[in-house]
């Protein structure tokens, strides 16, 4: 997460969405930078309204701070969890996706309970919270230059984003019928998708 105080504005980091590119690209420019542990790195929309969002617009005079945040694909997303998880120093080994096809790794996905390898959460709730009240404005990963030319009009500053974090390659194609399933699941993130697919979808406050 980033604070620019003059520009009154929050970047929040979307998990496995390009943030710590984004962070290593801003984070002189940012008053606040929060990049661990991981829990508060990437604070969702929902903790951002009820937490942090009071103070800073109380120690702001009450100035509101226009919050932004990018989305990923959502297969792309999990090909990008899945890949994460691939790597010899995943800590928790119960987390690891190694010796698991992608196919199984969504399948984890869709199982209620998840297991532990495929419990990585939601894009909509990250971005929107149970209560749709959700961030300002939410762009496109795979239109990434549309949410730099936004940064750069709002902090004049010209901004390049670094190649960093990078996960291992691995095979990432989903069975039809398994993508299928996940669409049916996953809807609301979807749906989401579609509204923020080529720019940028301001949402309801």
């Amino acid at each position: 997460m980033l604070v620019f105080w003059d520009q009154r504005l929050v970047f929040l980091a979307t998990p496995k969405a390009g943030s710590t590119a984004v962070e290593t690209a801003l984070e002189s420019l940012a008053e606040v930078v929060v990049q661990r542990p991981p829990v508060l790195k990437h604070t969702p929309v929902y903790r951002y309204r009820r937490f942090v969002q009071p103070y800073l617009e109380k120690s702001a005079g009450g100035a509101r701070f226009t919050v932004v945040a990018l989305m990923r694909e959502p297969v792309a997303w999990l090909g990008s969890w899945y890949r994460f998880r691939q790597r010899d120093d995943v800590m928790s080994p119960q987390n690891s996706t190694q010796g698991l096809s992608f196919d199984e790794f969504v399948a984890g996905y869709l199982e209620k309970p998840r297991p532990a390898f495929a419990n990585v959460g939601s894009q909509a709730r990250f971005l929107l919270g149970p209560d749709g009240n959700g961030a300002d404005h939410i762009f496109c990963y795979e239109a990434i230059d549309r949410f730099t030319a936004f940064l750069e009009d709002r902090l004049g500053y010209a901004v390049t984003l670094p190649r960093v974090n990078v996960s291992p390659e691995a095979e990432t194609r989903l069975s039809p019928a398994l993508e299928a399933a996940l669409r049916r699941a996953c809807a609301e993130d979807f749906a989401l998708y579609d509204r923020v697919r080529g720019g940028s979808a301001p949402l309801p406050g």
